[in-house]
């Protein structure tokens, strides 16, 4: 076998439908490219079932280039495999020796139910998004470019939290279930813009009630949320969440902001 070739023994969930009870399959992966992605393998591997007539593992995919956020599956125990700041579609196999077991199974919450095999309901995160309603905009000519003009830093963190693609590799890493990384992102990003002052409250009560009517667990500050999110969201978005949570229930979910976006 060439260096740049593996065997390797893959242990996967297999579940047939929600209702059902899964359990792990073994398949043995014969002289895979070590330039393949790790999904491209699995491609490989259910065209193989394909051709013995049985049942091909399901797995979420859609853009394999890191952006959309469905690829997550636990590889190994951990949220998009071994490599930090990689989406499980950019994880190639030369992360992997030959021989290699590799255990790879869906992701692990009460509000991430399993419909089949790798593949999980993460629709709780839409609703937690469509909670955050809509942010209000005057129609009209567009606005002068230094009418509302926002310092760089703060930019650059609405820009961070913007960067979340709702993968759900921060629930899945955390020992609570917590989806509080992700709430605390998409509420930021438009938290610290002027253009998403004028429901910033009402927006900080609805998003983070959503989560916790959605079985969400609660931050214990373990901080595997941000070591395992492939977009590296810092942990500082959870802490912009609570105070803005805070300060909505002490001033009441329709108080005015003050002054522009930021901190």
């Amino acid at each position: 076998m060439s260096a740049e070739n593996l065997s390797l023994t893959l242990k996967i969930w297999r579940q047939k439908n929600a209702a059902s009870t899964g359990a792990f399959e073994t398949y043995a992966m014969k002289d895979v490219s070590t330039h393949m992605s790790f999904l491209e393998m699995l491609d490989v591997l259910n065209e193989k079932l394909i051709t013995e007539g049985k049942d091909p593992v399901a797995f979420d995919h859609d853009c394999r280039e890191g952006i959309c956020g469905t690829c997550g599956m636990m590889i190994n125990g951990r949220p998009h495999g071994p490599m930090k700041a990689t989406t499980t579609c950019q994880l190639h196999l030369r992360s992997f020796k030959d021989g290699d077991t590799i255990v790879i199974e869906p992701f692990r919450a009460r509000a991430f139910p399993v419909l089949r095999d790798l593949v999980v309901d993460r629709a709780s995160f839409d609703r937690i998004i469509q909670a955050g309603g809509f942010i209000s905009a005057n129609t009209g000519s567009a606005p002068e470019a230094n009418s509302m003009p926002v310092p760089k830093h703060v930019s650059d963190e609405a820009m961070n939290a913007a960067a979340c693609i709702g993968c759900g590799a921060c629930v899945a890493s955390c020992p609570n279930a917590a989806a509080m990384l992700f709430t605390g992102a998409k509420m930021s990003h438009l938290g610290l813009l002027p253009q998403g002052q004028p429901e910033r409250f009402d927006r900080a009560i609805a998003m983070v009630q959503q989560m916790d009517a959605e079985g969400f667990g609660h931050c214990t500050n373990a901080a595997e949320c941000t070591e395992a999110c492939p977009k590296e969201i810092p942990i500082e978005m959870i802490a912009k969440m609570n105070r803005d949570y805070l300060r909505a229930t002490i001033r009441g979910p329709h108080a005015k902001v003050t002054g522009g976006g930021g901190p």
